[in-house]
């Protein structure tokens, strides 16, 4: 008799990401270990491929932690994990310490819990996220980990989906969370096509003890409300399939964004003249969905953060091509200035 079809399913998502490492793994040249971030230390002592998991203790991030201890050993992969301790709750250094313990009895090694500081920028939920990826990308760095698996699942996509959604940011908001992210294609996703009832399941039916986070209850936090009030008032009012609709739309979406992107870096250089500079009646020619991709581009290179750079700024600066009336030069975020100057584009920091 197999596996539970719970734990069977993870299983799968998770053996299907391990063989996508390995074979691109397989593509680099063996003159050049460095180029997959994999650390000279640790081949020195052991010459498999690390994978390590980010857990957090609850069902997702432990479904996938059991997930990959079980499959890892079959295919000659080390498998380790992290966990963060965010330090925003009390005690939370002892239940970090705790899923640590966790970890280290199903078998992954290395294990270790990471301390980090959560600013204020950007608001309590993007600090923290800020916060754990640089950890989870200094953890990687020091264990010479050729990926990061992370359990975000499909009900997490249809949040971040419809949070796009609300920001009127574009199709590059729908599009989601990708399968495959991060330098070096670090960061994967094994889950995104699977729900979160199906992780929960699989925790359930192996016994494995989770913890669930009360900030994901808590409705000061945007993504709590939208998934205990927004989502459910959408599928009573559409019906069942809310979720499955909104991961379609981000997998769509990305395909859409992605063609869009490699179009506007072709683009970007027959636009501009001898000197690299942008011309107007060129940018005027393009395609508005190209030209605010090329626009985008050249105030992020200039020293505008991605981050901080909106929908609403990349259509000041495109009124200086479509709408040109004599305004005045344009303040952006990362003290970049962008004008319009005989006949071109001239962004710079000020």
């Amino acid at each position: 008799m197999g596996p539970h079809p719970a734990v069977a399913a993870i299983r799968l998502a998770v053996r299907r990401v391990l063989h996508d490492v390995l074979n691109e793994l397989n593509d680099i040249p063996s003159a050049a270990p460095s180029s997959c971030g994999r650390s000279t230390a640790v081949s020195v002592l052991d010459d498999r491929p690390v994978v390590l998991v980010a857990c957090s203790g609850g069902a997702d991030s432990m479904a996938l932690a059991s997930a990959l201890a079980f499959e890892a050993p079959k295919l000659a992969v080390r498998a380790g994990a992290v966990t963060i301790d965010h330090g925003l709750q009390a005690g939370s250094d002892l239940r970090a310490a705790e899923v640590a313990g966790r970890l280290t009895a199903m078998g992954l090694d290395p294990v270790e819990s990471v301390a980090v500081t959560v600013g204020r920028a950007g608001g309590p939920e993007a600090a923290a996220r800020d916060a754990r990826y640089a950890a989870l990308d200094e953890a990687a760095e020091r264990h010479g980990a050729a990926a990061v698996l992370l359990g975000h699942t499909r009900d997490d996509q249809a949040e971040t989906v419809l949070l796009g959604l609300a920001r009127g940011s574009g199709i590059r908001s729908l599009s989601g969370m990708a399968a495959v992210s991060g330098a070096r294609r670090r960061y994967r996703r094994p889950f995104l096509q699977l729900d979160r009832q199906t992780a929960r399941k699989a925790c359930l039916v192996q016994h494995l003890p989770v913890w669930d986070d009360p900030m994901n209850t808590d409705p000061a936090y945007t993504r709590s409300r939208l998934r205990h009030e927004g989502l459910p008032a959408l599928e009573k009012a559409l019906g069942k399939g809310v979720v499955e609709a909104l991961a379609r739309t981000a997998r769509l979406s990305r395909d859409d964004a992605d063609a869009l992107d490699a179009w506007a870096a072709q683009a970007d250089e027959t636009v501009r003249d001898d000197a690299g500079m942008l011309e107007c009646a060129k940018l005027y020619a393009l395609p508005p969905a190209v030209r605010r991709r090329v626009l985008r581009r050249a105030l992020v290179a200039a020293g505008s953060p991605a981050g901080s750079l909106f929908a609403r700024h990349i259509e000041e600066v495109e009124r200086l091509i479509v709408g040109w009336r004599g305004q005045k030069p344009l303040n952006l975020p990362g003290r970049v200035e962008a004008r319009r100057q005989g006949g071109r584009l001239v962004i710079r920091q000020s």
